[in-house]
């Protein structure tokens, strides 16, 4: 850490479920999101931020540990992270006090209270619960604190969160580091629909913003809409009340904010989910920073992945980034420095499928596993022998997903390239050399054949193709 300046504290806000489209830095028309549009205007924004997994338990502990999922043993919900180190124990490390309000969903405890050694190394501030949409609901619920000692509230849950953040801001000592997790906008698990604040929904009911890859598509987008986005309203209000908590205790201007989601969701517009896809509306979030290096009005265009999030926060508080992690430090684009490389992203998915993809800032290439194992029972294994090629996107000219160009051959030179960056992770990431098949569209062949025979390795005659 450094000696010359003070270490900034750091408040990482993670949110469940929230897709990149509700905040108005992003593009939404409905004015949601005020407090975190002027985060982005004075800090940076990463206009095309990729969850390393689009489910609850793994992409919140790639973004923790800095590790892919596979890595770290938690590809899929309720699996218990065993000795893995996650910011808790770095930022302790290095002097900070640590603490955590929410759901952490790492620990394996289920409804039971999480014991100290399964915390992450979040020690000195705990109110939380293992899965706490099972213990609590929208209106109500109890989370443990540090003694294990159930702690109830009465009220809308996002708001009693927040409660107990400003209680952790007000206790601990600078410099901390506080992961405020909270479990909106996702739908409520026992219930199978999204609850806003009461009032909230109904500002949202006529004429919503509805984003280009949901219309048309069957789903429940259309009666779910005005209560996630009053979902959203509701998280911007609290994250209001935190920033103005940090400018009670003088702690404003020395914290880094940052501000982020765990997956997205597309209503079940795609294979019945509302996430463990590879589609935009799945994987890309809200990813926002603010506060000690970070306040520079920039946006970084370049992909990241969200495993460098832990990095990059690590780097900004000064502390050296372990050798470990997967992610590195997006802080020097922060400042302006011109990327290295080109940006892309490693996407592993489980629970319904067992998919890996890779996103570039054009393709969106992706496979999944052909075996029983695989589409729609994923969940058993973290990943495959054989995979067969599922999906590629033109993201510049389908932005929605749309068309899926997977085995058509006049973009088999894209699917090739696609395919060999992804088998670089995968031997890189997972030390796999897996089987990928590719896929030919039925019918497509002979048309695209007669179309350009020469491309095809074919010449004509009179007599036809050959």
């Amino acid at each position: 850490m450094s000696t010359h300046e003070p270490s900034p504290n750091v408040l990482l806000v993670l949110t469940r479920q929230q897709r990149w489209d509700t905040v108005g830095a992003y593009g939404n028309p409905m004015g949601l999101t005020p407090t975190l549009d002027e985060l982005a205007a004075q800090g940076t924004l990463l206009k095309q931020a990729i969850t390393p997994q689009p489910t609850c338990s793994a992409g919140k502990v790639s973004m923790l540990t800095g590790k892919y999922a596979t890595e770290v043993g938690v590809w899929r919900g309720s699996q218990p992270v065993f000795d893995e180190r996650t910011l808790g124990h770095y930022f302790s490390e290095a002097g900070y006090d640590v603490g955590f309000v929410g759901g952490w969903h790492l620990a394996g405890t289920f409804d039971e209270p999480v014991p100290p050694e399964k915390r992450g190394g979040f020690e000195d501030f705990w109110i939380g619960a293992d899965s706490a949409e099972f213990t609590t609901r929208p209106n109500e619920g109890t989370l443990y604190d540090e003694d294990g000692t159930p702690v109830e509230f009465d009220g809308y849950r996002a708001d009693a969160f927040t409660d107990f953040a400003e209680t952790a801001i007000e206790s601990l000592e600078d410099p901390f580091c506080l992961v405020v997790s909270y479990l909106e906008p996702h739908h409520q698990n026992d219930m199978q629909t999204f609850v806003a604040p009461d009032g909230y929904a109904e500002r949202h009911t006529l004429n919503p913003y509805i984003p280009d890859d949901l219309q048309g598509r069957p789903g429940d987008w259309y009666e779910e809409l005005p209560d996630y986005y009053g979902m959203c309203k509701r998280l911007d209000e609290c994250v209001s009340r935190l920033l103005r908590t940090l400018e009670d205790e003088g702690s404003r201007d020395d914290t880094i904010v940052a501000y982020t989601s765990d997956h997205g969701c597309h209503f079940r517009t795609r294979p019945g989910e509302y996430k463990r896809t590879c589609h935009e509306s799945a994987v890309r979030v809200p990813a926002i920073l603010s506060g000690p290096g970070f306040d520079t009005r920039r946006t970084i265009d370049q992909v990241r992945s969200l495993v460098d999030l832990g990095p990059t926060l690590l780097d900004a508080a000064g502390v050296a980034i372990p050798t470990e992690m997967d992610g590195e430090s997006f802080l020097p684009l922060a400042r302006g420095e011109a990327p290295e490389r080109e940006g892309e992203a490693f996407i592993q998915i489980s629970e319904a499928e067992i998919g890996r993809a890779v996103r570039t800032d054009r393709w969106k290439y992706a496979i999944s596993a052909p075996s029983e194992n695989g589409w729609r029972a994923g969940s058993g294994d973290p990943d495959s022998n054989v995979y067969m090629e599922r999906y590629l996107y033109d993201l510049h000219r389908d932005p929605a997903e749309s068309v899926n160009l997977i085995g058509r051959h006049d973009y088999q030179d894209v699917a090739d390239s696609l395919r060999e960056r992804l088998r670089t992770y995968l031997q890189d990431v997972e030390g796999a050399d897996p089987e990928i098949r590719t896929f030919d569209v039925p019918g497509y062949h002979d048309l695209a054949m007669r179309a350009n025979p020469v491309r095809f390795g074919y010449r004509n005659q009179s007599s036809g193709f050959e």
